[in-house]
């Protein structure tokens, strides 16, 4: 996995040590799983509370109905959903999209209570709120105790993204496909490095039970992490297999002009079925991404992007040597949306360093808005701006990074970073522009975390 050690990409086992230990400090949470009860559908009576189901999301999401009251459940996604109130019998059936039901609340007792949709992953994806049955007509929460309970569910509701997160350590990702690969190339004779990209549409899983169409580069959002010598004689060969024309544009490396790939400016658009050649001499050292410069608003967000890394960053006078580098693809729009190398929380993967180790980050932003990533804890070296080095390195905490800018960093973990006892230390990583982070129902989007491990 790219934000991995070279030799652990492809797996979460190296960090099974770290997720057990980070696990103790971080409370499982289950909720029980009722069985269907009976209940029929009716009209909406006067009486009952409007809910909406989508993907993936319930509204409202604080649902406040009278005790012995009704809610009216409204399916208004494209797939199927139920409501259930967690640790009753009390759900509704599977309704299909634009199917309607009436769920009797007689019987359950005032207080707060979690709904969620039954289906696997759903809940995990966002599709669940808080239900205050009040004591009298209000509905509303009139008690200290009723407030608290209130405020403990929703402490619940909030915890459970990040519950999801820190399983993966010792359950493996909780998502199906990890992007930013390293590609291998092909040598042709004469020494070219020859890199295939197939451009399709291919089922993306965002976070967990988020399904989406995807336009990826070998069938991985971001595509293949492309690293290359300076120097190198370089060919991509592009097959497009999408409905739609597209290109490949190298952003941030110097290309020959005709291969710049701009349609209608520097060459034709590659129609659907057909291929595409560009061959180059890589010069840097760079930093740059590759991605489509066709319909772009559309075909970038939704997947087509990728690292395409020309040699290393020179490095600072007593710094190093580097023991991971770190490729971050930063996404805001799109089918994709806010997510950190294709994934959104609870599913992104943590970046995992042992005391000592000197980790390079490189934000990529393919995204439509500035990201300010911040790293709690540990203080980050800027050693270049769009892959062009620093002639005078800064720290910093929190780095903004604007559409189509890269930023290299250099991240040393210390012992000052442990935990308590020489524990594992965990610190978050996000984009600190709140809403990109967090919501009612918990972390999500632009988050993972830093973990530091002790020296083995």
């Amino acid at each position: 996995m790219p934000l991995f050690k070279r030799e652990d990409r492809e797996a979460l086992g190296a960090g099974s040590f770290a997720f057990a230990l980070v696990a103790a400090f971080l409370a499982f949470f289950a909720f029980i799983m009722a069985a269907h009860a009976d209940s029929k559908s009716t009209g909406a009576p006067a009486n009952g509370v409007q809910v909406t189901l989508a993907e993936f999301s319930i509204t409202p999401q604080m649902i406040s109905a009278p005790a012995g009251g009704k809610l009216v459940v409204n399916n208004g996604g494209t797939t199927v959903h139920t409501l259930m109130v967690e640790g009753t019998n009390v759900t509704t059936k599977e309704l299909q999209p634009g199917e309607s039901q009436t769920l009797d609340l007689k019987g359950l007792k005032s207080g707060t209570y979690t709904v969620s949709c039954s289906i696997p992953g759903h809940k995990q994806a966002g599709m669940v709120a808080m239900l205050h049955l009040g004591s009298g007509g209000s509905g509303s929460a009139t008690s200290e105790a009723d407030l608290r309970a209130q405020n403990d569910q929703s402490d619940a509701l909030m915890r459970a993204p990040t519950t999801a997160y820190v399983a993966q350590l010792t359950k493996g990702a909780n998502t199906k496909g990890v992007g930013n690969q390293p590609l291998a190339p092909k040598i042709l004779p004469d020494g070219t490095k020859e890199f295939d990209l197939k451009a399709s549409i291919i089922d993306w899983e965002v976070s967990p039970g988020k399904i989406v169409k995807a336009w990826a580069y070998n069938n991985q959002v971001p595509g293949p992490w492309i690293k290359v010598n300076v120097g190198d004689k370089v060919r991509v060969v592009l097959d497009n297999e999408l409905p739609q024309s597209t290109v490949i544009h190298f952003h941030g490396l110097e290309v020959p002009n005709a291969m710049d790939g701009v349609p209608d400016v520097t060459q034709p658009p590659v129609k659907p079925g057909t291929k595409f050649t560009y061959e180059f001499v890589a010069k840097g050292p760079a930093m740059g991404m590759y991605h489509s410069h066709d319909y772009a608003e559309n075909q970038v967000p939704n997947g087509l992007l990728g690292v395409f890394q020309v040699g290393d960053m020179p490095l600072p006078p007593n710094t190093g040597p580097v023991t991971q580098e770190v490729p971050m693809v930063l996404n805001d729009a799109g089918v994709i949306g806010l997510s950190l190398n294709g994934k959104s929380f609870p599913a992104t993967a943590p970046v995992i360093a042992h005391v000592g180790d000197w980790v390079e980050i490189t934000y990529f932003n393919e995204g439509m808005q500035i990201h300010p990533m911040h790293l709690h804890g540990l203080p980050q070296l800027v050693i270049a701006k769009d892959g062009f080095p620093l002639p005078a390195p800064y720290q910093a905490d929190t780095i903004a990074v604007a559409p189509g800018e890269r930023y290299t960093v250099l991240v040393h973990a210390t012992a000052d970073f442990l935990g308590a006892g020489g524990t594992p230390g965990v610190w978050a990583f996000h984009c600190h522009i709140l809403s990109h982070a967090e919501s009612d129902n918990g972390m999500f989007g632009m988050v993972t975390t830093f973990i530091v491990e002790p020296k083995t």
